[in-house]
């Protein structure tokens, strides 16, 4: 069974989530994680990975497409981590974050990095190293919050409009 995103989303209303809760959050879970992963994952999920990382390089002119193998992969990690608790609750959390993440995934600076990241994490999973898939982890997700919060303090530049001034 799930955790209900909507009990989530429902205490993040009542109780006023802040963007950098979610990041500590996620530090605290995922950086765990990658290491359960390294440490329990299967062939299946090595493969799984390395199709998201595959695709993650693909999209870096489709930012949305992008959120999406990233959100993904996460999600692989956490089910590669052999603990059904655990993959529930970052269900919940990468959900929440998707739902956020949306909204200004397009202003995004630079998805090169990320994915270079992601391919470092997929990498010390697959070669089975705990330590070093949980470093990488924690790494690429202060580099995220940091861009996340570059994301949230430029709003989006609007096109302008042709002049409607006559050629001369």
């Amino acid at each position: 069974p799930e955790l209900g995103k909507s009990s989530f989303d429902l205490m993040g209303a009542l109780y006023g989530f802040q963007p950098w809760q979610m990041f500590e959050a996620r530090l605290i879970l995922e950086s765990h994680l990658a290491a359960l992963a390294a440490e329990r994952g299967k062939e299946e999920h090595h493969t799984a990975l390395s199709e998201e990382v595959t695709e993650m390089y693909a999209a870096f002119d489709k930012p949305a497409e992008y959120l999406i193998h990233d959100v993904s992969f996460h999600r692989i990690i956490a089910r590669a981590s052999g603990n059904p608790i655990l993959a529930a609750i970052m269900e919940t959390v990468t959900s929440a974050l998707y739902d956020r993440r949306r909204k200004t995934v397009e202003r995004s600076i630079d998805l090169r990095e990320s994915a270079e990241l992601h391919r470092e994490i997929y990498k010390a999973i697959r070669a089975r190293k705990p330590a070093e898939a949980s470093r990488l982890m924690e790494k690429h997700l202060r580099l995220a919050e940091a861009a996340q919060g570059m994301e949230d303090a430029n709003p989006p530049q609007r096109k302008k409009a042709a002049s409607a001034e006559p050629r001369s």
